[in-house]
């Protein structure tokens, strides 16, 4: 492989990459209005997030463009339909919107696929953390080009939120919480007055930069995150909140574990070769830990750390790239309780004794129920205390 080809293979592909082809068709199969500067129609956007349901033609007329005459839009998020036509409504405002969740509900996800279906693009991103600085939001400076030649527009940097607002897209802010709150009454600002000034520039026609139409914020904060740094009520009161909670439907969440599974194995050229029945006991697992009541009704004590589907995905995740990787080693159903502890002691290592309870528990009441890979997995009891 040359280093021409290394330098553009990418581990992950923006969804507006990754899903050119179906924004394409869908921009073609829907002629419908559309808000400023929107690429899809807002029916559009909310079909290619949740799915079409079937498979779709495009009409006679639509400029095809080399697109197939018939495509079937997979679901990409797994959840309540309602709250994605919510998040799309609250956009075609031009209101701000806040999604929150426990982590790993996947709204980073919804963000991003939101994000590419409206506007085009998805990396107009800003990453919340402590160390996030007011000038990410706003703008920054080329300093050679300043020392050079004083503040000028071509020595000014914009920031992702500046370069949505010129644009009229998407800008998105991840773990707004993890921002401090001098950061986040910048935004305050910035989503009442709908413009940055840039002081420096005053007296020129750059020293404002008005949002163009189309142009809105998406942000996202992990519940666990409040006590960080709480917004204030004036920044909550630009945003529309939606809440992204854990997928309700075993089946739905072991189809979604899997598909991302197999998605990582495609990503290193390799099969995803472990058992279906193997991954669903992995995501009961996590729904039991997750809720604190086994599917039947048992009590379960939950553990500190979050059972997201996020992290079911990873497990995995690892245990295909153990099958494929050392085929014939070991049963990859073996390797479980292992990856099980490792992610149920994440935030507190006492909590092993919570993964044993459980084991002692559900686990051991289905094996004597005959279910056999129940049995299989009782028979794996040693590996949690080792």
């Amino acid at each position: 492989m040359s280093t021409d080809t290394v330098e553009r293979v990418r581990q992950v592909d923006p969804a507006e990459h990754a899903y050119a082809t179906q924004l394409a068709f869908l921009a073609a199969y829907d002629d419908g209005p559309r808000p400023p500067a929107w690429k899809l129609t807002p029916k559009a956007v909310v079909m290619f997030i949740v799915g079409s349901g079937g498979e779709l033609a495009l009409p006679k007329g639509a400029r095809r463009d080399g697109l197939p005459a018939r495509l079937t839009i997979e679901p990409k998020f797994v959840g309540d339909r309602a709250l994605v036509e919510r998040c799309v409504v609250t956009l075609a405002g031009e209101r701000g919107l806040l999604l929150v969740g426990e982590p790993g509900t996947a709204k980073s996800m919804l963000s991003e696929l939101l994000a590419a279906a409206v506007c085009g693009t998805s990396e107009l991103v800003v990453q919340g953390t402590a160390g996030t600085t007011e000038d990410q939001l706003r703008y920054g400076w080329n300093y050679a080009l300043l020392l050079a030649h004083g503040p000028s527009p071509e020595a000014l940097v914009p920031s992702p939120v500046l370069t949505a607002m010129r644009s009229g897209a998407v800008a998105r802010i991840e773990e707004i919480t993890r921002c401090l709150p001098e950061v986040q009454d910048a935004l305050v600002s910035i989503l009442s007055d709908r413009r940055i000034a840039v002081p420096e520039l005053a007296g020129t026609p750059d020293a404002t930069a008005p949002a163009a139409p189309g142009f809105t914020v998406i942000a996202t904060a992990n519940l666990r995150d409040r006590g960080v740094s709480e917004m204030s009520a004036a920044l909550k009161r630009r945003f529309n909140f939606e809440t992204v909670g854990p997928i309700p439907d075993l089946a739905a969440e072991t189809a979604l574990v899997t598909r991302q599974a197999k998605a990582v194995l495609e990503r290193v050229q390799t099969l995803f070769a472990v058992d279906e029945a193997v991954i669903e006991a992995l995501v009961t697992v996590f729904r039991d830990l997750r809720a604190g009541r086994s599917v039947e009704g048992w009590d379960i004590e939950r553990p500190s750390t979050v059972m997201s589907t996020a992290e079911a995905v990873a497990v995995a995740s690892s245990l295909g790239l153990a099958a494929a990787y050392f085929p014939g080693d070991r049963d990859v159903l073996s390797l479980l309780p292992g990856h099980l502890l490792g992610v149920v002691r994440k935030d507190d290592p006492a909590d092993g004794a919570k993964l044993l309870g459980y084991w002692d528990g559900a686990v051991r009441r289905r094996a004597q129920d005959g279910a056999r890979l129940w049995r299989q997995l009782w028979e794996l009891r040693d590996a949690l205390g080792q």
